[in-house]
Formats: structure tokens, C-alpha cells, sequence
């Protein structure tokens, strides 16, 4: 019996403005991208989930998380897709003062990378986990509207003006994220001390959209980065490994947008070196 893969797809293109402080978080693309990486993940033998807009809640992200992790077995395959913005919290039960947790900004709250992290460690040993993320989540994006110059803003967006780039990216305003992190500060620091308690980080591979200092373009039809990983795997025609893949994608993107790979505790070598999306 040849092994199991499944897929999860979250889009987002928007979010309930009553649990973020009136902000809608309007995108273009993002439930497309959830859509495109679904036919992706089925062409390529995955039997997927789509979560899109008010379906993309905590509850159901997490849930979705939890059967996949049920039912998947060493040697299986497990493929996470998120489009959507991006944010940060304050990680005040760190040893550093200023740390930071990267959040995915879902229909009802942001939700913590340590979060995923727990989630994705429940699977099976040997389950191979691709993460894609379409977002900007960077652990230095608090300051990012401070680390871009004018010049690389108008680059990548055709414009310097800092409130219409929050129109145009996935970053979640930091305006807002302070905002909403002061009115549910007493909420994270609980969850993130109970999220430290639960120790390792999950095996798996992470593709991500944007550099540290850089900021996600969102799109008329797709994501900047969904769009170009489209291109390159070619409707399956792409033949090398996950970093070759990494590599042809970053070839692509302009310099403003550089896609990031990060492995996250200790994914195979053997898996590594698979062609993306091999179930």
C-alpha cells in the first residue's frame, strides 16, 4: 500500500473587522491561492481541505490540523498551504525582552507560530510536512515600514506611501497589531506560556514568501510568490528537489521579495531531496 498524502489550503481575503478593531484586512488573491495550490496538491495525488475567509478560524485551522495528524502515518505526506496576511505579538515569557511571535492572521485571531509549531509536532514521526506561506511573517516586521526605503517601496509596489502599501501587501498594519495586541495582551501571555510548556518543534520544511525585511505582494489573480511557485512547477513539469525548487522560485521573484527556506527541528534528508509534492 503506496502512502497517504493530505493537503490543507487556507485563504484569506479578509478577516472579521468586529475581532480586529474594525479592520477588514481586504486582500485580492489569497482565496485564489488556496484554490490554485489545492488543484496543485490534487493533480499531485493529495486529497485536500480548503479553508477560505470565515471558514479560516481558529477552530477550523486547528481541527483541519488535528484529523490530518489522526490519519497520517510515517512515510505519508502532509502539505499546508496559507495566503493571508501576516502579523506579530510581543513574546513577553521569552528570555529576550524583545522577542517576537510571527502570526497568521485568521478570519477571528492572529494565530501564534508556536501554535502551528504544536500542531504540526503532533503528527507522526516520519510524516513529511511542507509548509507554504503566502504572507509576510517576519520576526523583524514590527520595524519593516522603518527598514524599507522609499526607493525599494516604490520597486516593488509603484508607490512610497506607507497606508497604501498596507493596501497592496500581507503585512498586517502595526498600527493595528499594537492595538489589538494591548487590548488581548493578557490572552497571549497565558497561551504563549502554555504553548512553552509543550517543548519540540515539529519536522517539516517551510517555504515562506518574504525575506525578514521585506514585505509580501499580494496580487490581481494570485500572490506574487504563489504565482511565481506556480510558474516554476509548471503544472508538474518541474523536475528537481525542494531547494532546487526554492531556488528556481527565489531566480524569479524580483529582489525586493526574496522567498526564505527554513527547516524547522530535524525533516529527513531523504525527504529533502524529494521533487516537491511527492506523495
Amino acid at each position: 500500500m503506496g502512502a497517504t498524502g493530505l493537503s490543507l489550503h487556507i485563504g484569506l481575503n479578509t478577516v472579521d473587522p468586529d475581532r480586529y478593531d474594525g479592520w477588514d484586512g481586504r486582500l485580492l488573491a489569497c482565496e485564489n491561492d488556496a484554490r490554485d495550490m489545492a488543484a496543485l496538491a490534487s493533480d499531485a495525488g493529495y486529497s485536500g481541505t480548503v479553508l477560505l475567509t470565515d471558514e479560516a478560524t481558529v477552530e477550523g485551522v486547528t481541527a483541519a490540523l488535528r484529523a490530518a495528524a489522526a490519519r497520517l502515518r510515517d512515510g505519508d505526506a502532509f502539505l499546508l498551504t496559507y495566503s493571508g496576511h501576516g502579523g506579530q505579538v510581543p513574546d513577553e515569557t521569552a528570555d529576550e525582552p524583545d522577542a517576537l511571535d510571527e502570526t497568521l492572521v485568521l478570519y477571528d485571531r492572529q494565530y501564534l507560530d508556536d501554535e502551528l509549531n504544536r500542531e504540526l509536532a503532533r503528527f507522526a514521526d516520519g510524516v513529511r510536512i511542507f509548509v507554504l506561506l503566502d504572507c509576510c511573517h517576519s520576526g523583524s516586521g514590527i520595524e519593516v515600514r522603518d527598514l524599507l526605503t522609499p526607493e525599494a517601496l516604490r520597486d516593488q509596489f509603484g508607490t512610497a506611501d506607507r497606508n497604501e502599501i498596507e493596501t497592496v501587501s500581507r503585512l498586517m498594519p502595526v498600527d493595528r497589531q499594537g492595538t489589538i495586541y494591548q487590548r488581548d495582551k493578557d490572552f497571549f501571555r497565558e497561551l504563549q506560556r502554555e504553548l512553552r510548556a509543550d517543548g519540540r518543534p515539529a519536522d517539516a520544511l517551510l517555504v515562506s514568501a518574504c525575506q525578514d525585511n521585506q514585505l509580501a505582494s499580494d496580487g490581481q489573480v494570485n500572490g506574487l510568490f504563489t504565482g511565481t511557485l506556480l510558474k516554476v512547477w509548471d503544472k508538474g513539469g518541474f523536475r528537481g528537489d525542494h531547494r532546487a525548487f526554492h531556488r528556481a522560485i527565489l531566480r524569479r521573484m524580483p529582489g525586493s521579495q526574496s522567498p526564505n527556506l527554513y527547516l524547522s527541528g530535524r525533516p529527513a534528508e531523504s525527504f529533502l531531496a524529494q521533487r516537491p509534492f511527492t506523495v
